[in-house]
């Protein structure tokens, strides 16, 4: 017997498709897009097409196991669920006698895009208990906070707008590699006559189809956007109207920008200053014009500042008002919900702590775990994440997780590289095996899931392992006993206006539903009047704190620093990946083990295409492949990420490079401000 059922892919990706599940006699054999659903029209990308392979794993984990080994040896033996249980529950209640309930800390992020499997009983479980509170911040939190600085809001332009535009410049974005839903939006744009520019040190295969690429300095971005005011503004080609009426400050903005003169920003940024005067007057002069900025801008030490740099130009010209105008980071902001139900952070009250619990930061993991005192962390909970792979500084964050005085849970679908470090190792379930409700940060449509599988072996939702944990820690708050489904009734019961009318039946009945941000059929146009979410409802260009300084790790940063490390490390998205969900695959393997390199800086040291190299700063050093050609910017090296380093020769990944320096806003992460250098392997 052959059916169709609705789900939606749960990965870190701003599309959020919506899938048709088919089943076989109640196995699933195939996933595809939902051709009704407004963004996903009926495609997939080829990481999920091929899911299954993930799904139905010879090494899916199927039961709780103990270790028995070494840490990050990976060797475990079977245990029950009672025992797995009791003695989580036990270690906890130690070390919180012991420690302190702060010794305690969870780690997760963006596994699961899920809020009940991602973000409910979790939450209320650490926050019951008393636990330090994780900042999450390795991702998005510079573009984030730059964006509640600048637009008030995180709004942006619909991706079915893109086909409406003239000019559309993505800066930051490998659209083709992970945005893939926007593409064909795009081609109709320029089926009508659109142009498209890329910005970015790297030409990736987005790049390569583009009308145009520039090549930009890593981390300078926020330096071109203030070049490119100093031409709008000085050529007056802003709109004066929509400055006037909707904003504040541009006075003071036009006094700032004259610092960044085409010539000084061509120093800055590495492109022509010919270049950069071309471009202002054309994205200026051009109707529509819209920017597809994406989070790698935001991962440098001065990610925050080119955020809210880029942020300003569409209201300086005026394309907020234009359907197919504006810019698009981020739309998650729409999603109204109720936080405070679904985390209960009011639970910590109970904790006993009687003050908020302390804030790590998640990207300075390795710190934490090796460094901090008073109390120090004794119990590590990881879920929904890979720290040993994905966490910059890598050396120090296996340093802390080898420590045999941590007590490490990890909660898993397959054997990664921090399930090698686990003391107990929990099965978790994948996306089609529970109910989750689905939000998204590249469109305006809420989702909702139900299982189409039954678990494999003892899998269990995060939500329910949660859930037992607090019965067995003694927590008896009602809260702990809800449903799936009361935990979204009480997600969208927010009462915010673009909820209105979108409930667990609505949604059960059709799978999606677009947010009430415009009428029916009416495009949303979230700043055409103004009403950004500052206190006056204006934009405030806030020149006096607008400025750009180099990255520390960048060719114009610290002298000493690139004297010793010349190349400057960008280690982007893999094509055929997602952050490391999908290391295990011979592909992503084969990927991620390659360092690109200019011809220049290749020829400089004796390195040919398909040459062994060890790329190396005083963080750590991998050896990789050398791929040699004109892709990347001369002076940059660029890394696919996020390898398993257990399948890596040596162990590691470009996380040993990375460094744990925080961005300038947010206490984002900064992968892409590193430097590194580059020599041929002996041999």
């Amino acid at each position: 017997m052959t059916e169709v059922r609705r789900s939606v892919c749960p990965l870190d990706c701003p599309d959020t498709c919506a899938l048709l599940v088919t089943l076989e006699n109640g196995r699933v054999t195939r996933l595809r897009g939902d051709p009704d659903h407004p963004v996903t029209r009926g495609f997939l990308c080829e990481k999920v097409t091929r899911y299954l392979d993930r799904q139905d794993s010879p090494h899916r984990l199927l039961y709780p196991q103990r270790r028995v080994g070494r840490k990050g040896e990976g060797r475990f033996e079977r245990i029950s669920w009672d025992e797995a249980l009791d003695e989580i529950a036990q270690r906890l209640e130690r070390i919180v006698r012991e420690y302190g309930s702060e010794a305690v800390l969870p780690y997760s992020y963006a596994g699961t895009m899920g809020l009940v499997q991602g973000a409910s009983m979790d939450r209320r479980f650490f926050h019951r208990l008393g636990a330090s509170r994780l900042e999450r911040t390795i991702c998005s939190a510079a573009g984030t906070a730059a964006l509640a600085a600048t637009l008030g809001h995180r709004y942006g332009t619909e991706p079915e707008q893109f086909r409406h535009a003239k000019l559309i410049l993505l800066w930051g974005a490998n659209v083709l590699g992970a945005n893939i839903h926007l593409w064909p939006f795009l081609v109709e744009a320029v089926r009508r006559g659109g142009r498209i520019y890329t910005i970015d040190p790297v030409r990736n295969r987005t790049g390569q189809l583009a009308h145009r690429h520039y090549f930009v300095n890593p981390g300078s971005d926020a330096a071109l956007a203030l070049g490119l005011m100093h031409v709008i503004i000085g050529e007056r080609l802003y709109d004066a109207e929509y400055v006037e009426r909707y904003t504040e400050g541009f006075d003071e903005l036009a006094e700032r920008v004259r610092r960044y003169p085409p010539e000084r920003v061509a120093e800055l940024t590495g492109l022509a200053a010919e270049d950069i005067v071309g471009l202002a007057r054309e994205y200026a002069t051009t109707r529509p014009a819209v920017i597809r900025l994406n989070y790698g801008a935001q991962r440098s030490e001065r990610g925050g500042m080119a955020v809210r740099a880029i942020s300003l130009l569409p209201a300086l010209t005026g394309s907020w008002r234009e359907v197919g105008g504006g810019l698009l980071l981020s739309t998650s902001g729409a999603f109204a919900f109720d936080r405070a139900a679904l985390e209960r952070p009011d639970l910590e009250e109970l904790s006993g702590l009687g003050r908020p619990a302390r804030a790590i930061n998640m990207v300075q993991l390795g710190r934490a775990l090796t460094e901090l005192r008073d109390p120090p962390v004794m119990a590590l909970f990881v879920y929904n994440s890979n720290p040993a792979a994905v966490a910059p500084n890598q050396n120090l964050v296996l340093q802390g997780l080898a420590r045999e005085d941590l007590f490490t849970v990890v909660i898993e679908q397959l054997p990664t590289d921090t399930a090698d470090y686990a003391d107990i190792l929990l099965p978790a379930t994948t996306f089609l095996e529970h109910t989750d409700l689905y939000l998204a940060y590249g469109h305006y449509y809420l989702q909702l899931a139900r299982p189409v599988a039954p678990p494999p072996g003892e899998a269990k939702a995060n939500a329910e392992i949660f859930r037992l944990l607090a019965a067995r820690m003694g927590f008896d708050e009602p809260c702990f006993r809800e449903s799936d489904d009361e935990i979204i009734r009480a997600a969208l019961s927010s009462g915010h206006p673009f909820l209105e009318g979108i409930t667990p039946e609505a949604l059960e009945q059709r799978g999606w539903m677009r947010l009430r941000v415009a009428a029916d059929g009416e495009p949303f146009l979230p700043f055409a009047h103004g009403g950004f979410g500052t206190a006056s409802g204006r934009l405030n260009f806030g020149a006096a704190t607008l400025d750009y300084e180099p990255p520390v790790e960048s060719r114009l940063g610290d002298v000493g620093l690139r004297s010793r490390y010349p190349l400057e490390l960008v280690s982007l998205k893999s094509d055929s990946g997602l952050n490391s969900t999908f290391g295990y695959r011979d592909a992503v393997d084969r990927e991620t083990s390659l360092v690109w390199m200019h011809e220049a800086d290749a020829a400089a040291r004796g390195i040919r295409d398909g040459d062994r190299v060890r790329v190396f700063n005083d963080r750590g050093s991998i050896e990789l492949a050398a791929r040699v050609g004109r892709d990347v910017a001369r002076g940059v090296v660029a890394v696919r990420s996020v390898r398993w380093a257990k399948r890596s020769p040596d162990g590691r990944n470009v996380n040993a490079l990375t460094s744990d320096r925080l961005a300038d806003m947010g206490g984002g992460a900064t992968f892409y401000s590193c430097l590194v250098d580059v020599q041929k392997c002996a041999g």
